[in-house]
């Protein structure tokens, strides 16, 4: 029997005050696939680039844009599909995203050459830029704050999940199909997952608080009674006052301008060093010590053993993140991870100073790599999804969040379209000490303009008005 204090209760106090349930569970699980899904996808292309190469006779240049066209594509998405799902709900855009997985990883495997692939490459990667913002505000805008790092975090985490199936899915294919024409098995592999994950995510409940912001107080009650899964009743007097909707611009005025910085450069300079680093672990495996192999598919397979070995760390730093980020400030871990990931970095760039190919050359390589990825995971790409996700109010949200992600996806472009090109000019040891500059500098942005983001939602973005230009200008 739903009592008059029940009803007094706003959505926020509902959530925290009941178990966490099976849609809860649901909305988490199937924004984490997603995540995995983007891992996986993302980080086999690596394992895939070295037969691609050989198969479409790659300059280095076009090399870099097949390795960069997905990356690129999720510039686009994170910063446009963001602001649609402010403007249209979360639950249509989080479908359609992952429809643009299926359909544009399909053609990927089919690419009859180097310009189809680039062309189906970078409109899979549009899908995979909408999920960033999408996912994090579904997820932060549906869980309780007590569990809302963990959670967030925790759905990240699938990331390291998806990047190691990438690496071991390549590892496999590569040794039970040891052809040139493996790369279309490899990039086909994730099609089947996303078209299940498609399915599941059409019963899903809109977001409540999105609703909310927009005063259907109707249709916000019939969406938090689906997702905790009693009857919930909300209207004027127990939840927040109407959110006006907000356009792109208001990102860049005095009441939020701070909190883009602090959302978006940090990640933007951690995805130089994450993309670059991760995609091409295998290449700069085989090219620092496993070059003595003449057989280019023996090298691929050496090289890809050994960043199987490297990935197992960012499980590890996934794991250490989940549960560091209950007791410690999202800014401490941030500013920990970014100087651990510098850290790493330098060990492997002192790699040189051993013979090629040597047992301590290799020691140092991978032991720099396997510090740079835990201490990188249990930090700065754990928090930078986390506090997309919390720094702006919902009417704002995802648009925040996906400009963010834009953002971090441009450092991502940076760093793997200039991977190669770098390698080959200046080499690999001063390449990777100007990455860790690049990290050192994103522990002192994230310091200067820290923002704490560890309340509820409702108190965090319960204050000053939105100025009027930038809610016409929306509403126009």
């Amino acid at each position: 029997m739903t009592t008059a204090a029940a009803v007094l209760k706003s959505f926020e106090q509902h959530l925290d005050d009941t178990p966490f349930t099976k849609t809860q569970r649901k909305v988490w699980i199937l924004s984490a696939m997603g995540v995995l899904l983007d891992g996986f996808d993302f980080f086999i292309i690596g394992v895939a680039l070295p037969l691609i190469a050989f198969r479409f006779h790659l300059s280095p240049t076009l090399k870099g844009l097949v390795a960069v066209a997905a990356v690129a594509g999720a510039f686009l998405g994170a910063l446009v599909f963001g602001q649609v799902a402010d403007r249209v709900g979360r639950k249509g855009m989080f479908i359609v995203d992952i429809i643009l997985f299926v359909v544009f990883s399909a053609a990927s495997a089919a690419a009859w050459n180097a310009a189809s692939l680039i062309a189906f490459r970078f409109l899979l990667g549009i899908g995979i830029g909408a999920d960033y913002p999408i996912g994090v505000a579904y997820i932060a805008e549906s869980v309780p704050t007590r569990l809302r790092g963990r959670l967030i975090v925790g759905a990240f985490a699938f990331q390291a999940l998806g990047s190691l199936l990438g690496v071991l899915v390549g590892l496999v294919i590569l040794k039970a199909y040891p052809s040139v024409e493996s790369w279309r098995v490899m990039l086909a592999f994730g099609v089947l997952p996303a078209i299940a994950v498609v399915l599941m995510r059409e019963g899903l409940p809109d977001s409540v608080r999105w609703h909310l912001a927009r005063g259907n107080y109707e249709k916000a009650s019939r969406a938090a009674t689906k997702l905790l899964e009693f009857p919930v009743t909300l209207n004027a007097h127990n939840s927040p006052p109407p959110e006006p909707c907000q356009s792109f611009g208001c990102l860049f005025t005095k009441r939020y301008l701070r909190r883009t910085i602090f959302a978006s450069v940090p990640w933007f300079l951690q995805d130089i060093s994450t993309y670059g680093i991760g995609i091409f672990t295998p290449t700069i495996l085989a090219a620092l010590a496993l070059g003595g192999s003449a057989n280019f598919i023996a090298k691929d397979i050496g090289a890809t053993e050994g960043s199987a070995a490297v990935d197992l760390l960012l499980l590890v730093g996934f794991m250490l993140a989940i549960v560091l980020v209950h007791y410690v400030s999202r800014i401490t871990l941030q500013i920990v991870g970014f100087l651990g990931m510098a850290l790493g970095l330098l060990i492997a760039g002192a790699s040189s100073m051993f013979p090629a190919g040597s047992d301590g050359q290799m020691g140092m390589i991978v032991g720099g790599f396997m510090v740079f990825n835990c201490l990188m995971n249990m930090g700065p790409n754990a928090t930078t999804y986390l506090l997309s996700g919390e720094t702006f109010p919902t009417s704002i949200r995802a648009t925040g969040a996906g400009f963010a992600a834009s953002m971090a996806k441009l450092g991502a472009v940076v760093g793997t379209f200039l991977f190669p090109v770098l390698k080959a000019e200046i080499g690999i040891t001063p390449l990777l000490v100007g990455l860790a500059g690049a990290s050192a500098l994103a522990a002192a942005v994230t310091y200067g303009f820290r923002v704490d983001t560890r309340a509820s939602l409702d108190a965090q973005h319960a204050e000053h008005p939105v100025p009027a230009r930038y809610v016409a200008a929306a509403a126009s």
